[in-house]
């Protein structure tokens, strides 16, 4: 499957590798949490489908563009829908609902976090991730927003009655890739002595954002091609939320 833009990986692109492997110990440590009904917000390309639908009874999955199923795993659903809302969804019917790198990308934000509730039990959970601006390079111009620590839980704490918000870390191999990313896009950003990303709407920046982030990861891939393909899922690692994690790895309950 082709992928449209550098928002959605698959892990069949060597040069994101690593992004890909950032995304996958998510999906791993949800799988121990996915018992019973479970809706995935997001699915994208397909794979985090094949890691949490065998530990669910039902696995409903939605995404604005069409996911690929395995024909095997006849406990999935999948519905192409934009959210929010989320129409069809009866109230109190999931154990679960899985939404990763997502939640950056609604205007919305506090009706998303409404609607989860809504369709969760009494005690279901809400399993999220999403970006730490903290730790972004740049503007991402395919984001509404992104999120600092205090921000994530502020919006969480207002629609559910507890939440724990943990972080994706990397080790020493990951954040030797995230400085040497940090150096080649800085080689980028410098000719913006304006600005302009923070400047100019989002929907002019997003075709050369999209350019400029596939030339700078096939860069890295050719210049650090040992750095970049040695890093596998194990070296990231999820642990309470600070300043310097990737991700905001968020724990909800109704």
């Amino acid at each position: 499957m082709s992928i449209k833009t550098a928002e959605r990986n698959s892990g069949i692109l060597p040069e994101d590798n690593v992004i890909h492997h950032r995304h996958l110990i998510a999906y791993n440590e949800a799988a121990k949490l996915c018992p019973g009904k479970v809706l995935e917000i997001g699915s994208g390309e397909g794979y985090g489908i094949k890691i949490l639908a065998p530990c669910a009874s039902e696995y409903f999955a939605v995404d604005k563009h069409a996911t690929p199923v395995p024909e095997a795993m006849k406990n999935v659903v999948f519905r192409q829908m934009n959210v929010p809302p989320l129409d069809g969804f009866e109230d109190n019917y999931f154990d679960v609902v899985v939404t990763f790198q997502v939640v950056e990308h609604i205007k919305n934000d506090l009706l998303f976090f409404s609607e989860i509730k809504r369709i969760l039990k009494p005690g279901g959970k809400l399993i999220l991730t999403t970006p730490n601006i903290a730790m972004s390079l740049t503007r991402n111009p395919w984001h509404v927003r992104e999120y600092t620590l205090e921000q994530m839980k502020d919006i969480v704490n207002k629609v559910f009655a507890s939440a724990e918000i943990k972080g994706v870390y990397g080790n020493e191999k990951v954040m030797a890739y995230y400085e040497e990313n940090r150096r080649s896009v800085r080689k980028f950003t410098r000719f913006d002595i304006l600005r302009l990303q923070y400047i100019l709407p989002r929907w002019l920046l997003q075709i050369p954002y999209d350019i400029a982030n596939r030339m700078n990861r096939n860069k890295l891939m050719k210049d650090n091609t040992s750095m970049v393909a040695k890093v596998v899922t194990e070296d990231f690692f999820i642990e309470t939320a600070n300043e310097k994690c990737f991700d905001f790895f968020v724990i909800a309950q109704k």
